[in-house]
């Protein structure tokens, strides 16, 4: 007996299951590239950003500071020209010279030193001037000071006055003291050494 029409068509396309048409086929072949595609891409290493800009920014800034130093520089040399001051001048910029000598000695750092101090603008402003008031006390090497006061003092013996011009790096810097001493000043202090104490432990 000879199977019917349908039973060969059953027989051809593997049995009671339904076959896949080459259409039906090439779509689903598409998809999953699509998708191996798309997953491809999420895996990619994400470009490097160039730091090009940020190095451009660094360089600016350096360049900007290395001119405010110069211009301080030659404005404090101008100012020590005009008074006839016989000043020294530190690695760190710090002017100093002590007109009045004392006799006792040098302070360490980690020790108390007393001092009494006024503290001038370049232009000769007077901003702080506590010589009424007991001496000002702080401990050296912890940074309680401006760098260049700090500086100036390890500099002196016990009973010597000296006057010291602070460029602004070494002073307030860029945000001055929040209440009289503004950016970028210029200090000039008048300073005694006047008692060194043993350090807190």
């Amino acid at each position: 007996m000879k199977p019917t029409s349908r039973e060969r068509k059953s027989t051809e396309t593997g049995g009671d299951r339904p076959g896949w048409s080459p259409w039906v086929n090439c779509t689903l072949f598409l998809v999953i590239g699509f998708i191996l595609s798309l997953n491809a891409c999420q895996e990619s290493p994400r470009p490097v950003q160039s730091t090009d800009h940020m190095q451009m920014t660094d360089d600016t800034v350096m360049k900007y500071n290395h001119q405010v130093v110069r211009e301080e520089s030659q404005e404090i040399d101008d100012f020590v020209m005009r008074h006839h001051w016989n000043m020294q001048v530190s690695q760190t910029g710090l002017r100093y010279m002590i007109y009045k000598q004392g006799s006792g000695a040098l302070p360490k750092r980690g020790e108390i030193v007393a001092i009494k101090y006024r503290v001038s603008l370049i232009n000769g402003d007077l901003v702080y001037n506590p010589d009424t008031l007991k001496p000002f006390e702080f401990e050296t090497g912890k940074a309680a000071v401006p760098n260049g006061l700090e500086e100036g003092v390890l500099l002196l013996k016990t009973g010597d006055h000296a006057k010291f011009i602070l460029p602004s790096h070494l002073a307030f810097g860029l945000l001055g003291d929040m209440d009289k001493i503004k950016s970028r000043e210029i200090l000039v202090y008048d300073v005694e050494l006047y008692q060194i104490k043993p350090g807190r432990k």
